[in-house]
């Protein structure tokens, strides 16, 4: 049985006090080939042996609050539908998405406060 290797590689440029100004990512199974922009990113890895979340949550400084609001109610989403496949558990991932959706209803209220 042959294995298929895939890669994933993600470059930050950042400015001289180590502020991410632009972010960029490419993998070799993805739908569109060559270096493609993003202004955020969340990687987690699980390490089974410590039973330890690692992460690195970046983003870019033109990020802007609206657009982070949006980022985070689209990933909570798609936890929820990953936490399904993986567990088969409907109820957790209905309350997910429960949170979620008031996750978004509060960002939203407070956007609407800052513009007043």
């Amino acid at each position: 049985m042959s294995r298929k290797t895939s890669e994933i590689n993600l470059t930050v440029h950042l400015d001289s006090d180590n502020a991410a100004q632009a972010i960029e990512w490419q993998a070799t199974d993805a739908p569109v080939s060559g270096k493609q922009k993003a202004e955020a990113f969340i990687l987690a890895l699980w390490d089974a042996e410590a039973r330890n979340a690692l992460r690195i949550d970046l983003w870019t400084q033109s990020m802007t609050v609206d657009d982070m609001n949006d980022f985070f109610f689209q990933t909570l989403l798609t936890m929820a539908d990953t936490y399904k496949n993986a567990t088969n558990d409907l109820e957790i991932m209905s309350d997910i998405k429960i949170f979620a959706r008031e996750f978004a209803e509060k960002a939203s209220k407070r956007a609407m406060q800052r513009q007043k």
